[in-house]
């Protein structure tokens, strides 16, 4: 039941490119019940390549290898694998009716580059012969099963769910049941969360904790074996409500869930309609509330205010204000949510202003300082806070302590302290 994974790119070891796959496979395995001995990464190049998957087939029932499939001159998986394992490469039809049929609908050229994807290792299955354009492919060296998978990660993860999983189930009846259970932490920092996995030690019996940093989130897996699932599933419900009475309103979702689903379930629940005045996100939060299907029922719009004339303008900040207060203040964050929900006759006005960086601070009002208003009815709450990182990582901080004040305020929660 055990076995590892290979991830190939040059693009990893050098760090340019963060190796989401290996994580996602592990995870998707373990939960399984499946064991994970190995994860290694290595570049486009021969000899390294070839060494980990004979090393693999050594050592493990089953190989996850993904990257390396492409069109391109250092996408060698494939013939690598086949000197490597003594085969032939052979043009694979499926694979290469599949390339044709994708080049057609895009109206491109077929070219040499494109059909190499369809020559692969003699024996090779086609993963994927009848589903989406993501394909991979699976061979099977004396009793190992070896699984190719695109680097793509939302390829990868596609094969991974439909087809790797499920096959390597049908082989490996033995085992046991395991359940898993993924919640959404915000807020809280990582120190804070250790304490409380401390806690719990005593109280959870064979539970296994994970805990992932998940920028600017931080998620918590608990997973437990057994052979009775009722027994399981409630030993896991329970350790879950211990976990909730601990955390409390720091957890804002579980599984798939982001954040702007949880506030977007909750406004159509309390039937209530928002809008948006960002400053120095630019309408990240904006784009982050429609990305949810549905949105149109609870979020009216909003206005991109990065100048103090345009916050005059479209959400009647004071001049005044701004000249004693500056654009990055209470006062000026306070007016904003006021002024877009009256302007777009909404229930909630959320506003956002700061300093993204990585220019534009002063001691009194640095790089990562960013002020949140919120208006409902006649009430208009206001907070500061300091964010480190990047402009990015500013900006995606900024929008998702906005949207969790929408969240903790529906739920009657205090905000959160400054961060």
């Amino acid at each position: 039941m055990h076995g590892e994974i290979i991830t190939i790119g040059d693009e990893l070891i050098s760090g340019r490119t963060l190796d989401l796959n290996s994580r996602y496979a592990a995870g998707r395995l373990t939960a399984s019940g499946l064991c994970v001995t190995r994860i290694k990464s290595v570049g486009d190049d021969y000899n390294t390549i070839s060494e980990a998957i004979t090393k693999a087939l050594n050592r493990s029932r089953f190989v996850i290898i993904t990257g390396g499939l492409g069109s391109t001159n250092d996408d060698m998986t494939s013939k690598v694998v086949a000197k490597t394992l003594n085969r032939s490469l052979c043009l694979n039809k499926q694979m290469l009716q599949k390339i044709k049929t994708y080049v057609e609908a895009r109206r491109i050229r077929m070219t040499p580059s494109l059909e190499k994807m369809a020559w692969v290792p003699e024996g090779s299955m086609m993963l994927n012969p009848e589903g989406a354009t993501a394909c991979g492919f699976i061979l099977k060296e004396k009793d190992v099963r070896l699984y190719f998978l695109p680097g793509v990660p939302e390829q990868m993860r596609y094969l991974m769910d439909e087809f790797v999983l499920p096959d390597i189930l049908s082989v490996y009846k033995a085992v046991p049941l395991i359940k898993q259970k993924v919640l959404k932490l915000y807020g809280l920092d990582e120190p804070s969360i250790a304490e409380i996995f401390k806690g719990l030690q005593d109280k959870t019996g064979e539970a296994i904790f994970g805990f992932y940093p998940f920028f600017p989130e931080n998620h918590i897996t608990i997973s437990l074996r057994g052979k009775n699932e009722s027994k399981v599933t409630k030993n896991l419900e329970e350790i879950e409500t211990e976990i909730r009475r601990l955390i409390g309103p720091y957890i804002f979702g579980a599984g798939n869930q982001e954040m702007e689903d949880v506030v977007g379930q909750m406004l159509i629940e309390r039937n209530l309609t928002i809008s948006l005045a960002e400053s120095c996100t630019g309408g990240l939060i904006g784009h982050r509330l429609t990305n949810v299907p549905g949105s149109s029922g609870y979020f009216q719009g909003g206005a991109i205010v990065y100048s103090n004339q345009s916050k005059v303008d479209f959400t009647h900040v004071s001049p005044r204000t701004l000249e004693m207060h500056g654009a990055v203040s209470d006062s000026t964050v306070r007016e904003m949510a006021n002024g877009i929900k009256k302007h777009m006759k909404t229930d909630l006005g959320l506003a956002v202003t700061g300093i993204a960086g990585p220019s534009g601070g002063t001691e009194e009002k640095p790089v990562g300082t960013v002020h949140i208003g919120l208006a409902n009815g006649n009430q208009v709450f206001s907070g500061k806070y300091c964010f480190w990182g990047n402009r990015r990582q500013v900006k995606l901080n900024t929008s998702m302590m906005a949207l969790d004040w929408v969240r903790r305020h529906l739920n009657g929660n205090s905000f959160l302290p400054g961060i």
